[in-house]
């Protein structure tokens, strides 16, 4: 994979490359670009897809220790990337995490489409019975150290309290220790992790609502039919916010809507697109 040095450190991206439009995926914490991979598979031939890997959590190199890694650092992390990269008319899809939204009205100049994937948004954060035993686990000496060794055991991880209430699809073992592998043996990755957990503000979301009426280029807000962590509620009044944006439910997805339904949710991306061309795309 290439990498890039930014600000917070060196990360690796992948980038199909191509002159097609220019989409970006960014994932949510404690995965990496693999929760991509049928999507960036499906759109390579039409489209420049690039994958930054963020550094929350699945990320092989860690980052300095002075970098801010909340979730306004790794907002301003996903500008950056957008910048050094000079990546133009760019159509922004997050999955899970929230931080694309606090780009909105701040530094959203690159991007020309903003998708919004079953994410953190508004008062759900933490989300779920996952993101609060996270939130809390962080704040115990140790806390969050034995909370990942639940990880080593894939009968645990797909328990419906952890990875698996987020998704439908049976996840595999090697994913689980791909996503997971790095916070159990590298102490620098966990310190980046929790830098996350403990620095994120809980009330991020909802104070960065207050900008998404600014935001009138076309938005498309996608959520899993079936997720139990994000719920639709949220999602719907996401959409609202937004000037010109679309409500759309996945089927057979929850908050993993990439992993659990790809062709799904490219169906949608495609349709989203085509519907708001940019000048010069036909």
């Amino acid at each position: 994979m290439p990498e890039i040095e930014l600000s917070a450190g060196t990360i690796d991206y992948e980038d199909t490359g191509g002159d097609g439009p220019v989409v970006v995926l960014a994932h949510g914490l404690g995965f990496d670009e693999s929760v991509w991979s049928e999507v960036t598979c499906d759109l390579r031939s039409d489209f420049r897809v690039l994958v930054p890997v963020l550094p929350i959590g699945s990320h092989r190199r860690p980052m300095r220790p002075d970098a801010d890694l909340s979730a306004h650092g790794i907002a301003a992390l996903l500008a950056e990337f957008m910048e050094r990269l000079d990546l133009r008319d760019v159509t922004l899809v997050q999955n899970d995490a929230g931080t694309a939204q606090l780009l909105i009205g701040v530094r959203d100049d690159r991007i020309a489409r903003l998708v919004l994937t079953s994410c953190e948004a508004l008062e759900n954060y933490p989300p779920g019975v996952q993101g609060r035993t996270l939130h809390r686990a962080s704040r115990i000496p140790g806390g969050l150290f034995l909370l990942l060794q639940s990880f080593r055991f894939p009968p645990l991880a797909r328990m419906r309290v952890s990875l698996g209430g987020m998704t439908k699809r049976r996840l595999p073992k090697e994913l689980i220790a791909r996503w997971y592998g790095p916070l159990l043996r590298s102490r620098e990755i966990r310190r980046d992790f929790a830098k996350f957990c403990r620095s994120t503000d809980p009330d991020c979301y909802r104070k960065a609502a207050a900008n998404l009426s600014s935001f009138t280029r076309p938005a498309l807000v996608v959520w899993g039919a079936e997720d139990r962590m994000m719920p639709s509620a949220t999602g719907r009044r996401l959409a609202q916010l937004l000037p010109n944006a679309r409500y759309v439910e996945v089927p057979d997805a929850r908050t993993l809507v990439p992993f659990d339904n790809p062709a799904g949710l490219t169906a949608e991306l495609r349709r989203f697109v085509e519907e708001h061309p940019l000048p010069g795309e036909s």
